[in-house]
């Protein structure tokens, strides 16, 4: 066991002094993390607020206007005046506007008479082009014309009182607090498997992997002290997107720290895992590095989750999810960050990444080849 741990210490030095002589290596794994949180935080931004809204009033009075005045409180559209028929037409072929309204004449009249029979009316042409932002604007028009309803002294169809809505662990449904906790799941699932996948590589087409081969290293050792600092490297961008999320987005973490963490330490050696086992198989840096981003990005990306439902894949796709470690790490982050969920509740993301990690580490110490011909 002695031995063991100077085997690993003396690789881990080795690489620790690799790295701290590539400025290129340090840059990847300290300064894209904050561009990458710093980008996504403030860039992406799922809630649709200040759509613009061409308003053409046909009717122009104190309901009427009542009416656009009330959309613009709102906050979710921008109303941009109609002056003329025409230029209500040529918005509408020239998709200036996502949205187009138009309010028809005796709207007021029509208010004022109360007569169900025959309505005030109003046209709201949306651009489909767009089916996302359509359904967010008809979401947001149905909640303003329910409020002017009561404002105007009628009552909705179905009363308020019956059915009530509360929005648990994200009142305001805030789209950072969903953004930015999966973050981490991003950031250190690519930087992870991208820098340990060039390391053997490396090793590998500069020749040094032979005086390696040549002392009496095993090669789990020599896959342990290799991923050692990047796991410390990886470990403290996953404290740095933590305090980033809480103290700069103010993104609210009520879950186990000790959980969070644990999940973190998983989730890391497995990343790391993933790209010494793709370093073993390649050794070449070139194809190290397109298997690591293919592998690193494309999953989190698509198949965690992060942007896509998960639930609304086909069969097949929603199968092949449970094999990206990025899935369950997310899950357990956006829990944790939001919710005060125990580890029961966790108990299927830690299993299948603690399966995931175990299989890595068992595969890239099996192919890893003592010898030097490939």
């Amino acid at each position: 066991m002695r031995d063991f741990f100077i085997s690993v210490r003396a690789i881990a030095l080795k690489e620790y002094k690799h790295i701290v002589r590539d400025p290129f290596t340090l840059a990847v794994a300290l300064v894209i993390p904050l561009v990458f949180v710093f980008c996504f935080g403030f860039i992406i931004d799922l809630d649709y607020k200040h759509m613009q809204v061409m308003a053409r009033d046909n009717d122009m009075t104190a309901q009427s206007r009542r009416f656009l005045q009330m959309m613009g409180a709102s906050g979710y559209f921008d109303l941009i005046p109609s002056h003329s028929p025409l230029d209500a037409d040529m918005a509408v072929y020239k998709n200036r506007f996502p949205g187009i309204l138009i309010i028809q004449k005796n709207f007021g009249k029509n208010i004022k008479a109360g007569d169900l029979k025959n309505p005030a009316r109003a046209q709201l042409l949306v651009d489909g082009t767009d089916n996302a932002k359509a359904g967010i604007i008809l979401n947001y028009m149905s909640g303003v014309t329910q409020a002017a309803q009561r404002v105007f002294g009628f009552t909705p169809a179905v009363s308020p009182d019956i059915v009530r809505t509360r929005f648990l662990f994200n009142p305001e449904l805030n789209s950072r607090w969903f953004i930015v906790p999966a973050l981490a799941t991003i950031i250190i699932a690519m930087l992870s498997i991208i820098l340990t996948a060039l390391t053997v590589a490396k090793e590998w087409e500069n020749g040094s992997m032979e005086l390696l081969l040549s002392t009496p290293v095993h090669p789990f050792e020599i896959v342990v002290g290799k991923m050692a600092p990047y796991f410390a490297l990886s470990f403290f961008n996953v404290l740095l997107i933590f305090a980033l999320a809480v103290l700069v987005f103010k993104i609210p973490f009520v879950g186990s720290f000790i959980l969070y963490m644990a999940a973190c330490v998983i989730f890391i050696t497995g990343a790391l895992g993933l790209g010494i086992l793709i370093s073993v198989l390649t050794r070449s840096q070139a194809a190290a590095i397109q298997f690591a981003f293919a592998v690193g990005m494309l999953p989190g990306f698509v198949f965690s989750g992060w942007i896509f439902p998960i639930e609304n894949m086909p069969a097949f796709f929603r199968g092949l999810t449970f094999i990206f470690p990025q899935r369950w790490f997310l899950t357990i982050s956006r829990t944790l960050f939001l919710s005060d969920a125990g580890f029961a509740a966790l108990a299927l993301p830690f299993l299948c990444l603690a399966v995931f990690t175990t299989a890595m580490i068992f595969l890239g110490v099996k192919k890893f080849k003592k010898d030097v011909e490939p």
